[in-house]
């Protein structure tokens, strides 16, 4: 069984990718399994400056996933290469997916020219679902116009593979994938968390301090999957598909909507484990199913 894969002219040992801020920066997960049995790991969300995110409590449970609004807690981008990419580099002999948000255009671009000059950097993966504060707040991911220029304003100051993370909380998730296409995006990644809400029936109030958080878990990959295979068919870049994927039978479904990775997300935070097992099941579900090279099945349940 061939689980080997090309995404942006690199290629992955294998399609299954732990997803940014569920797998820290690699070498806490590095201490329970040896990581590099992954494709590679997107880390944790990198901001221009230091974050503490959101105040607490940032997490709630609800049926089928839960709810965070950590706040993109990070301690920088020069923090993040002169303390994180060293450690990583010990346990990590891969390229990594360094995962970029920000809350201006100028933001963005600067943070990216920094990690662009890192060789652990294979990717980068650039977050839009932030605020756009010279935006009135709006996300730049639910604007075409703002998406593309971030996606040009990166493009420009970088040499690696910019990957565009689009959120959920849009009407046409094509007219974005396609709006960061034509800008020069060389891959997307989606679906980020969908918007949502708990509140406790004791105090009457919202359980998030944030008020509204993002709902992760297996409840969205339907939604996740109908979007890949939206957007599979709206552009000709390569997907990385996410949202609830917690086997590898939805890495297989995953693919055949149309991605050409896969990333893991809320299924690490209950199950350290869930990536690396991922991994090693996906064998025998391709010989369960008659799939000799994962390659082949990318887009498959298109007409």
């Amino acid at each position: 069984m061939n689980t080997a894969v090309t995404l942006c002219g690199i290629e992955l040992d294998n399609p299954v990718i732990p997803a940014s801020g569920t797998f820290g920066y690699g070498y806490e997960f590095a201490e329970l399994y040896d990581i590099n049995c992954l494709g590679t790991f997107s880390f944790k969300g990198t901001t221009r400056e230091p974050r503490f995110g959101n105040p607490t409590p940032r997490i709630a449970e609800c049926a089928g996933g839960m709810l965070n609004a950590v706040g993109l807690q990070n301690p920088g981008v020069d923090a993040v290469i002169s303390e994180e990419l060293p450690r990583l580099k010990e346990v990590f002999h891969k390229p990594v997916m360094a995962n970029v948000s920000g809350f201006s255009v100028e933001d963005y671009a600067y943070t990216c020219e920094k990690l662009d000059k890192e060789p652990q950097v294979g990717w980068l993966e650039v977050n839009i679902s932030c605020p756009n504060v010279h935006g009135g707040g709006m996300s730049f991911g639910t604007d075409p116009a703002a998406a593309a220029e971030v996606v040009k304003a990166v493009k420009a100051v970088t040499r690696k593979p910019v990957l565009v993370k689009l959120t959920p909380n849009v009407t046409d998730i094509a007219a974005m994938a396609r709006a960061c296409e034509d800008a020069g995006a060389d891959g997307l990644s989606l679906i980020n968390t969908l918007q949502a809400m708990r509140i406790d029936l004791k105090t009457r109030k919202p359980i998030l301090a944030n008020v509204t958080g993002g709902l992760s878990g297996p409840a969205v990959f339907p939604v996740a999957l109908r979007m890949v295979y939206q957007v599979y068919e709206a552009v000709s870049i390569p997907i990385v598909g996410m949202g609830g994927v917690s086997t590898a039978e939805d890495v297989i479904e995953m693919m055949l909507a149309g991605a050409t990775a896969v990333e893991v997300g809320a299924a690490n935070l209950r199950d350290p484990f869930a990536s690396r097992d991922i991994a090693a099941t996906l064998p025998g579900v391709m010989e369960k199913y008659g799939i000799e090279n994962l390659k082949d099945i990318i887009g498959g349940a298109h007409g």
